[in-house]
């Protein structure tokens, strides 16, 4: 059994306080009780033995570990509504002056690790597209700029052709709560758009200001978007389901895996919380583990 410190003397209280004054009720508490023991004991293993070195990072790794140990969706909620109400104590009690644990999205955070497709079957998916055709050169367009910007499929469809900056190799993208971001362009991206502008006004009936036309000249569609993926995914003879959100998710951990810095990642990705982006390092970390057990030879 572990010796006690500052966090397992204060999880006692809050169990003493659940009792006799929150009224939290008995099946309640018992659950809360060996929910945080086991975070107390995670916590443990990082060398955190004081409520006041807990960081956001920390309830985060503890949460992922959790969802790849199998717990369900629901059980980790629990565990979340636990380390919460942990957390609020210890405010509440003048233990510590801040509360990591506030302001989670419990549905966002608890949900699978995400999926990318590999930089090989990347590869396949990007010269899909037959290019000899209009179609297939807007398509070209489409994939290149998801690969390389990492944008949401609602910010890709809706993105206003004036908001394509090729000269300055960027796109001005408009996010979630109309939050503006600018977001670098590689390359190969700008080269497809650059293709792709050139038979837009040629080869299609302009009838919208977006960048992406569908065939009868209108702004596409997020289900248009989609089908352009899956399709080409399809013909590329990829094993797994790919999807838009996919190519956002390969775009972050190819990103990382190659010495790219967290935050640089949060502001192209625009998220608001870095915790949500932190949970790409574990997509990146658990990778280099799987090869360094496979190919080191002491290991």
């Amino acid at each position: 059994m572990s010796p006690p410190n500052a966090l397992s003397e204060a999880l006692d209280r809050f169990l003493e306080i659940g009792v006799f004054e929150s009224g939290l009720a008995e099946k309640t508490l018992s659950a809360y009780g060996a929910d945080l023991g086991h975070y107390i004991d995670f916590l443990r293993r990082k060398s955190i033995a004081s409520p006041g070195e807990v960081r956001r990072e920390d309830i985060l790794d503890h949460l992922i570990e959790l969802r790849k140990e199998g717990l369900s969706t629901r059980s980790a909620a629990r565990h979340l509504s636990a380390i919460r109400c942990f957390h609020k104590f210890l405010v509440d009690e003048h233990i510590t002056d801040a509360n990591p644990a506030a302001g989670f999205d419990p549905p966002h955070l608890l949900r699978a690790l995400p999926r990318d497709v590999s930089p090989s079957n990347v590869e396949r998916l990007l010269d899909a597209p037959d290019v000899s055709t209009p179609q297939g050169v807007r398509d070209a367009a489409i994939l290149e700029l998801f690969y390389s910007s990492g944008l949401r499929i609602s910010e890709l469809a809706g993105l206003p052709l004036r908001d394509a900056a090729l000269q300055e190799s960027s796109v001005r993208v408009r996010g979630k709560g109309s939050k503006v971001r600018i977001v670098p362009l590689g390359e190969r991206a700008i080269h497809r758009i650059q293709a792709w502008l050139g038979v837009r006004e040629t080869e299609f009936k302009v009838k919208d200001s977006t960048l992406f036309l569908s065939l009868r000249g209108r702004r596409m569609s997020r289900t248009s978007v989609w089908s352009v993926v899956k399709h080409y995914a399809r013909l590329a003879n990829i094993p797994h389901n790919v999807t838009p959100h996919m190519l956002r998710h390969s775009f972050a951990t190819h990103l990382l895996d190659n010495g790219a810095d967290l935050r640089a990642v949060q502001e192209m990705l625009g998220h608001a919380d870095i915790a949500t982006t932190q949970i790409y390092t574990h997509v990146s970390v658990e990778r280099l583990s799987r090869a360094h057990k496979k190919f080191h030879p002491r290991s």
